[in-house]
C-alpha cells in the first residue's frame, strides 16, 4: 500500500471529510439546475395537454432498458466503494471500470434512441415537448460523460493505491446521475 493510501483525509471542523462536503455542495448546484428545468417542464406540461400525444412517441422500452443499465452501474459503484473501504483497491478499480462500461452502454442506447427519433421526425423544432426532451436528456447525457471521466480517473488512481476516499465521491456523483434519470424517465416516457 502506498503512502498516499495510508494518509489521513482532510476533514472540516465538523469532522466530515472536505471532499464529501465539496461533492455535496457541487451536487446542490446541480440539483438547482435540474430542479429548475424539471419544474419548468412540469408547468408547461400541465398547460399543454397536447404533449401527451407527443410523449406517446418516446421509446418507453428503450428508456426502461437504459434505467436498468444505470441502476446496475450504480450497484457496481456501491460495490467499488465497499471494496475501497476494505482496502481492496484493485477490485474497487475494476468495479469503477464496470461502472464506466455501464455509462458507455447508456450513451450507446441513448444514441440509438436519438437516431430513431430523429429519423421519425421527432426533433426539437417539432414541438416544445421535444425541445424539453432533448434538452433534459442531453444535459443528463453530458453528466453521464462527466461522471465516466471522473470514474476513469479515480479508477486509475485507486488501482495505484492513491486517493481511495475519492471512490466514495465519484460514487455519490454517479448516484446523483441515476436519481436524475429516475425523475426524467417517468416525466418524459411514462406520463403520456
Amino acid at each position: 500500500m502506498s503512502h498516499a493510501a495510508t494518509s489521513t483525509t482532510e476533514v472540516t471542523s465538523t469532522g466530515i471529510p472536505t471532499g464529501r462536503v465539496a461533492i455535496w455542495w457541487f451536487l446542490a448546484s446541480e440539483i438547482a439546475i435540474f430542479g429548475g428545468l424539471i419544474a419548468c417542464y412540469v408547468l408547461y406540461r400541465v398547460h399543454h395537454p397536447a404533449w401527451n400525444e407527443e410523449a406517446h412517441h418516446t421509446a418507453t422500452a428503450i428508456g426502461a432498458v437504459n434505467t436498468v443499465v444505470l441502476l446496475t452501474s450504480s450497484l457496481s459503484a456501491v460495490l467499488a466503494e465497499a471494496a475501497s473501504h476494505r482496502g481492496d483497491y484493485r477490485r474497487a478499480s475494476s468495479l469503477l471500470g464496470f461502472t464506466v462500461l455501464g455509462g458507455l452502454a447508456f450513451l450507446g442506447i441513448k444514441a440509438f434512441e436519438y437516431s430513431r427519433e430523429i429519423a421519425h421526425g421527432f426533433v426539437p423544432a417539432r414541438s416544445l415537448f421535444w425541445s424539453f426532451y432533448y434538452l433534459m436528456t442531453g444535459l443528463h447525457a453530458l453528466h453521464v460523460v462527466a461522471g465516466m471521466i471522473a470514474l476513469g480517473a479515480v479508477s486509475v488512481a485507486v488501482r495505484r493505491g492513491e486517493h481511495p476516499a475519492r471512490v466514495e465521491y465519484v460514487a455519490i456523483y454517479w448516484h446523483f446521475v441515476d436519481v436524475v434519470w429516475i425523475f426524467l424517465f417517468p416525466l418524459l416516457y411514462l406520463a403520456s
